[in-house]
């Protein structure tokens, strides 16, 4: 007599590596700390306003994007995603660094003031140290993960990757603070200047994430070169420009809070240098890629 035929069930495979590893650790640190720094806050319930959005945004995106990311590790689920893992992953880490680092600035000057003595003010100085620890959590990851030199395997790994990141976080920080331009031609060509380069950068993230550089015309590390170029050049013209249209005849008013105009400027004085350089090391890199190869 025939047995019958009995269905085998798939079993999940698991893999403990994701969570011993470093890198697993330094995610499980993460994962903790952001949870208890947006619970202290939330316990708080002082955290309205675009600043407080900010923050709590910035500590929940970090931790539900951690976990899942965790998860898909630990049971193996993300070699089944259309995408570039090594690349998302080296790419979210520093975006989590950057974010969690912001928000480990704008919070406390925001929200906590001298004398802190209060209980809710305890709260929150110590959401702000969990905060500093969780940053600190993700530039291990991102130390962890970072591409050796000479291996360009995964792009968003390398320093030009992630100085990619950067770049595109550093505009998204302008944009911010950008509020009345339009009365100045100059500064509307520094408005461009961020708004091109920053979707240039973006579409290269995109495209590396989503594994379509194959598509492109030509090698990545010779468009690279081309692009980081231009889009040096284009920041030097808006380091003078910016400064010398915003400034030019104007003081500082007596009376200039957290919304003044002249503070907005200066800061976006500052973001467009700290982007110019980083697209200087961008280009410096870029070129070593080129035209120095690592030896075999």
């Amino acid at each position: 007599m025939a047995t019958p035929h009995c269905g085998t069930m798939a079993v999940a495979t698991v893999n403990l590596r994701a969570v011993t590893s470093w890198v697993g650790i330094a995610r499980l640190f993460a994962i903790v700390l952001s949870c208890i720094a947006f619970s202290l806050v939330a316990s708080t319930g002082d955290f309205g306003g675009p600043y407080g959005t900010w923050c709590m945004f910035t500590w929940c995106f970090c931790f539900a994007v951690t976990l899942l990311v965790l998860v898909l590790e630990l049971l193996e689920l993300y070699p089944k995603l259309p995408l570039s893992w090594d690349d998302f992953t080296s790419a979210f880490s520093m975006l989590a660094a950057l974010m969690v680092f912001t928000t480990s600035v704008v919070f406390p000057s925001t929200f906590i003031s001298s004398p802190c003595s209060s209980n809710k003010c305890v709260r929150q100085a110590v959401a702000t140290t969990f905060s500093c620890l969780c940053f600190l959590a993700y530039a291990l990851e991102v130390g962890l993960t970072r591409a050796k030199p000479g291996d360009i395997s995964s792009f968003l790994s390398t320093v030009p990757g992630l100085l990619k990141v950067f770049e595109a976080y550093v505009a998204c920080l302008i944009f911010s603070l950008l509020d009345a331009y339009s009365s100045e031609a100059g500064l509307q060509w520094c408005v461009a200047v961020y708004s091109i380069c920053f979707i240039i950068t973006l579409l290269i993230i995109i495209f590396t994430i989503g594994r379509c550089l194959t598509y492109m015309p030509c090698p990545l590390e010779k468009m690279l070169v081309g692009y980081n170029a231009l889009a040096l050049v284009m920041y030097l013209t808006a380091t003078i420009l910016w400064p010398l249209y915003s400034f030019r005849g104007k003081s500082r008013p007596n009376s200039c809070g957290r919304n003044c105009w002249w503070n907005k400027h200066l800061g976006i004085t500052f973001l467009t240098i700290f982007n110019l350089i980083a697209y200087l090391v961008d280009l410096v890199y870029s070129t070593k890629m080129v035209f120095i190869r690592a030896p075999p």
